[in-house]
């Protein structure tokens, strides 16, 4: 049987134009509903919109991982060599029928390219935000188009590790690489939607908010490698992990980065014990990380300056509780897991969100004291 080579990209601009064609519809709504709005107005509407599409495209890159569908193509950035299922009838069928439950089906095919298109897209409305950013900056001064241009960079950076992610046969730390690299972006245009926001005072507590910040951050990672590498399931009930408080791990293993997946760097089989360490380690820091976001979204609730933060802090933090729990006592259910993923979207997005506009305010204050204090000398 000929082996289907990991790159064809005889199909490469016919899946970009299907990219262009999905990107055109956001653009052509947008533009009709911002038509007569200033430059920074119509920038910070597209800033927007890509920020919810690409929140969209991290939960069905979810819901494709998910539902093992990675590898539904073998191949980047087409199927077989085309440009959508539909060419590959022939050779899914026959890798459908050698295995029914393999990494290979049609609907699983579908789900990966249809995660390709919508990724596409989002890679045409970054590249219509950089290029329109520096158009803008002509008319006004204001503008920054350098971190639009930073975000075009990224997002070609996280297209490489989604060829990486099917190339390299769902390797752990490629794809929670991929998944973190995804969060980072929504950080990012999130980060640019508030710069265009005014600015107001939000006094928050930085080291409490920089603290939660930095332990979602690992709890994402640890999150990611629990995921990429099927530990959800090590443990199955709640509080207690098989029916103690501490189970036999094996961390030494567990976290050894550069390995295929469920395999040890010498090629023997990752143990339970090592799944089991690698599940145990997320559920630890989860205690701590709700914590702390627990308090930091009492601390914003307490000003009505950051109150709607808060309370979608608070309600996301309980959220997380619910699909964490929900993945571990169901079984990993589809629609919770989908939903843990998006949940630690969504706090990524808010801890953003307050960071930045906490930012910005200070820096707005910082350039109004000196006029204050011109005009009361």
């Amino acid at each position: 049987m000929e082996t289907q080579a990991l790159y064809d990209l005889s199909p490469a601009v016919r899946v970009m134009l299907t990219g262009l064609v999905v990107a055109c519809v956001p653009l052509l709504w947008l533009w009709l509903r911002n038509r007569n709005a200033s430059p920074a107005r119509r920038l910070q509407a597209l800033m927007v919109l890509t920020l919810f599409l690409t929140f969209d495209l991290v939960l069905f890159g979810a819901f494709t991982r998910l539902t093992d569908s990675g590898l539904g193509c073998p191949d980047w950035p087409g199927c077989y060599g085309n440009a959508s299922p539909l060419g590959a009838i022939a050779e899914i069928t026959q890798a459908q029928t050698a295995m029914p439950t393999g990494p290979v089906t049609h609907g699983k095919a579908w789900v990966e390219m249809v995660h390709r298109y919508l990724a596409t897209s989002v890679g045409v409305l970054i590249l219509t935000l950089a290029i329109a950013s520096w158009w803008a900056r002509r008319k006004d001064a204001s503008i920054n188009p350098w971190w639009p241009t930073f975000t075009l960079v990224w997002v070609c950076v996280q297209g490489a590790f989604g060829a990486l992610t099917v190339t390299m046969k769902l390797f752990p730390a490629i794809v929670t690489l991929h998944l973190v690299g995804g969060l980072v972006l929504l950080a990012l245009l999130c980060a640019q939607a508030v710069g265009f926001t005014r600015p107001r005072s939000v006094p928050v507590a930085r080291v409490g908010l920089g603290l939660a910040c930095v332990l979602l951050a690992a709890q994402i990672v640890l999150g990611g490698w629990v995921s990429t590498n099927y530990a959800v399931l090590a443990c199955n009930t709640f509080p207690l992990c098989q029916g103690s408080w501490w189970p036999v791990m094996d961390f030494q293993h567990a976290f050894e980065i550069w390995r295929p997946l469920g395999r040890m760097q010498d090629g023997s089989y990752l143990s339970f014990a090592g799944l089991t360490a690698i599940h145990y380690a997320h559920r630890l820091m989860a205690y701590l990380v709700l914590l702390v976001l627990a308090l930091v979204a009492w601390r914003l609730q307490r000003s009505p300056a950051t109150r709607r933060q808060g309370r979608w802090l608070a309600g996301l933090t309980l959220l997380q509780f619910a699909t964490g729990l929900s993945n571990v006592v169901l079984g990993w259910p589809l629609l919770a897991a989908v939903g843990h993923t998006g949940g630690a979207a969504a706090l990524v997005v808010v801890l953003t969100w307050t960071v930045c506009a906490q930012r910005t305010s200070r820096v707005a204050t910082m350039a109004v004291s000196p006029t204050r204090s011109r005009l009361s000398a």
